[in-house]
């Protein structure tokens, strides 16, 4: 994967956390990106600022994505 893969698929994660995906269940779905894809997006966005993560409410192995200055 590179810096270039990661940030494409930050801005794929992105779009789908900003139409209604919360958790990473359902960013998989809506971007069929594979987990480890995710999370290195997901990182990429926590370090630009632009997301936060917490436990899902609803299950404890899932993440829930929360968008920043959205």
């Amino acid at each position: 994967m590179t810096v270039e893969q990661i940030g494409t698929n930050a801005g794929e994660v992105w779009k789908a956390v900003a139409e209604g995906a919360t958790s990473i269940k359902t960013v998989k779905k809506a971007t069929k990106l594979k987990e480890k894809e995710i999370f290195a997006a997901v990182g990429w966005l926590a370090r630009e600022g632009k997301v936060t993560l917490s436990e899902h409410d609803l299950d404890p192995k899932d993440l829930t994505i929360v968008l920043l200055n959205a």
